[in-house]
């Protein structure tokens, strides 16, 4: 079975979870997709970095997410999300999935 690189998991929990929570209009279950999606990259990025390194990452995530908020207010929903997705998506892939 094919591996799906950390980055992948985690760019799409905040890109599916906004999109979900938009075109569903139920912020909740948004939030469930980012949650599931969060915490699988979480435990990709512990086992392939160590736990220091899935911290900072999950980390990174939370703060991706919260930050979108006031960003998104500057450039528009989409590119502020697409922003943070693509920032978290970096790192994940430089500190965890490169090595692979």
């Amino acid at each position: 079975m094919a591996r799906v690189p950390s980055a992948v998991v985690a760019a799409t929990g905040l890109v599916g979870g906004y999109g979900i929570a938009r075109w569903t209009k139920k912020r909740q279950l948004g939030g469930a997709v980012l949650a599931v999606a969060g915490a699988a990259a979480a435990q990709q990025w512990r086992t392939r970095a160590g736990g220091k390194a899935a911290g900072a990452l999950t980390a990174a995530y939370v703060a991706a997410f919260a930050g979108s908020h006031p960003l998104a207010k500057k450039v528009g929903a989409w590119p502020a999300v697409l922003g943070v997705a693509g920032a978290v998506a970096a790192a994940s892939w430089a500190v965890a999935d490169r090595k692979a």
